[in-house]
């Protein structure tokens, strides 16, 4: 079978995420409190500060680009951009909510961004760039909008070993069904979580000051049953596998999930470890 073509992929990720852009925002204010600390930390790592013109890409729901537009206040502006109008559309309707008129969104592809050289004071990203079929021509752009002297911040995931709460369920799904080895190249999840690698991008894009951290946290479920509800609501991927699935074997991936999930309680709650590589770099005066 010929393997899909970028913007082949690129579309079918774009009807994934509108497909699940609905649980994505009711499962929002759980996810945004958790990643906060997050959020905060690419605003830090880009160097927002009032008055700047910024770039989100991957916006989804909202952040970290509406916490950019808090920080560069009204003399400044935040432009998000993501592949999926739904989620888009639920950004917007936060950035009403918050009310912040210096914030705008727009669907567009990141390895073809509809910018001038020079244009951005800033760009941040916040688990996007591991998504991308051609990620370093995706870096070559984001060098290109920023203003020299500026800088990018992004997060990918680090390992798998390292954020069960994200493999566990493609490993129960294993259990059930027999599923091909993953491409390592191929975009995914995990694409940029060995160390250097998206850092390793950013320096042939001719960034400079270029910083890669591991990032420990953690991810925390009031019970197993609210981590399956959610994962099977927000995870395209997932959805995609359970969909070829029988009614018997999805029970029994349920099961499987489940128990699996309830190794990682605390204190009467699910709390998963999580690891997540920061990317920073800037462009030369």
């Amino acid at each position: 079978m010929a393997q899909p073509n970028a913007s082949q992929i690129i579309e079918g990720q774009k009807q994934d995420w509108n497909r699940v852009a609905g649980g994505w925002e009711k499962w929002d204010r759980a996810f945004d409190e958790q990643m906060a600390f997050l959020n905060h930390r690419l605003v830090a790592d880009a160097r927002l500060h009032a008055g700047m013109n910024v770039l989100d890409l991957g916006s989804g729901t909202g952040y970290p680009a509406l916490l950019g537009a808090q920080v560069v206040e009204q003399s400044g502006r935040v432009t998000g951009m993501d592949l999926a109008e739904q989620m888009l559309a639920a950004a917007e309707r936060k950035a009403t909510r918050l009310g912040l008129g210096n914030v705008s969104f727009r669907t567009g592809d990141v390895t073809d961004l509809p910018f001038d050289a020079n244009a951005f004071d800033a760009v941040t990203s916040r688990f996007c760039l591991m998504f991308l079929p051609e990620i370093p021509k995706a870096a070559a752009e984001i060098a290109r909008v920023l203003k020299p002297g500026s800088w990018v911040a992004a997060a990918v995931w680090s390992a798998p070993e390292k954020n069960p709460s994200i493999g566990l369920s493609m490993a129960a799904i294993k259990q059930v069904i027999e599923l091909p080895a993953p491409d390592p190249t191929a975009p995914g999840i995990f694409r940029l979580a060995k160390p250097g690698e998206l850092a390793s991008f950013f320096q042939q894009a001719g960034l400079v000051d270029v910083t890669d951290q591991e990032f420990l946290a953690e991810w925390v479920y009031a019970s197993a049953e609210e981590y399956y509800t959610s994962l099977m609501e927000i995870a395209a991927p997932v959805q995609n596998l359970m969909a070829k699935l029988t009614d018997a074997q999805k029970q029994d991936v349920k099961q499987r999930i489940l128990q699996a999930a309830s190794n990682y309680t605390r204190a009467g709650r699910i709390v998963f470890p999580m690891a997540v590589r920061m990317v920073a770099g800037r462009k030369p005066v």
